[in-house]
């Protein structure tokens, strides 16, 4: 089969590579779609290797076409399903544990499903299982319009929370205005402190890091969790250590791809219960703003790396999706 490779210089390659040879629980996988994940800018970089056990190719999430599917699944041949990766959603194929797998919600898409694993696990994960986010309480996201964020204001919107989160356009902030944000702050042209001051925020999701951080942990409400999944905006903050033990505030650092597959099953049978009907009905969306067939992903990559997706972007590998 083909796969997206990474060479030594940093570009991508379009290669031969064995094909997926299943383990005992997992399914072989026809991908007809993977999204794309600042992860795999990451990755690309030299900067987040897979974990062990999967190809070194990128590609946390993808959608689908069942091959085969081990005795006594759930799945069968011709089953159209979604999963969550450890790595190699940029192939033909990929062999993937069962329990990271999820049927496409009725009325989508394969591309829409592909850009729905990643995104909503990162999002319960955080959301749920680290900040125990509560109906009244006010969530703060970092970046509403990227992949995750379109998922993280809506599974907080769902989740009964007030949403404020950043944007750094228009376009941006008509965009998650439309799913539900309460109060959407432009970064480029905002102060994020007022909004901390006005607003008691219980929960922030941040994918920046940086100075920011330092500067306003200490405005959380009492009680308040900061949840940090990434550091786009620098991996060191200075932090005022006092208001951290007076307010009884935590500091949580999280990634998802590193979890071990029963947790990552675990996650994603809650979101087939709780996240998956949602989708069906149309309370909750999919964000698809560009598609590439999957040879040029580079171009692809660029378009993340300028910052200038609404939502998700997806890599096609069938003509029919």
């Amino acid at each position: 089969m083909y796969a997206m490779k990474i060479t030594a210089s940093g570009t991508l390659r379009w290669s031969k590579v064995p094909d997926p040879e299943p383990r005992p629980g997992e399914i072989l996988l026809e991908i007809h779609a993977a999204a794309l994940n600042r992860a795999d800018l990451l990755q690309r970089a030299g900067k987040y290797p897979p974990p062990p056990g999967w190809p070194e190719w990128p590609g946390l999430e993808a959608a689908g076409i069942v091959l085969d599917a081990p005795p006594g699944s759930r799945w069968r041949s011709g089953d159209r399903v979604c999963t969550l990766l450890g790595g190699g959603g940029y192939a033909e194929r990929v062999a993937v544990p069962s329990e990271l797998v999820l049927p496409v919600p009725e009325g989508l898409t394969l591309v829409e499903a592909a850009s729905l694993p990643e995104a909503f696990a990162t999002s319960y994960l955080n959301l749920v299982m680290e900040a125990g986010l509560k109906a009244g309480e006010t969530a703060f996201i970092t970046a509403g319009a990227s992949g995750l964020g379109v998922a993280a204001v809506q599974m907080a919107k769902n989740l009964g929370a007030k949403v404020i989160t950043t944007v750094g356009s228009a376009a941006k902030a008509q965009l998650v205005r439309s799913l539900g944000a309460d109060v959407v702050i432009n970064r480029k042209t905002d102060d994020p402190g007022r909004a901390f001051a006005e607003n008691p925020v219980d929960v922030v999701l941040d994918c920046v890091g940086g100075a920011g951080l330092g500067a306003h942990i200490e405005k959380l409400a009492p009680g308040g969790r900061w949840i940090l999944i990434a550091t786009l905006g620098g991996e060191h903050a200075e932090i005022a250590l006092r208001p951290i033990l007076k307010r009884g505030l935590r500091l949580i650092g999280s990634t998802l791809r590193s979890r071990p597959p029963a947790v990552k099953g675990r996650i994603m049978a809650k979101l087939e219960e709780a996240v998956w009907p949602g989708l069906a009905a149309g309370r909750l969306r999919p964000v698809v703003c560009a598609t590439f067939p999957v040879r040029e992903a580079g171009r692809a990559h660029a378009m993340l790396e300028r910052g200038e997706n609404i939502g998700k972007v997806v890599l096609t590998l069938r003509p029919e999706e």
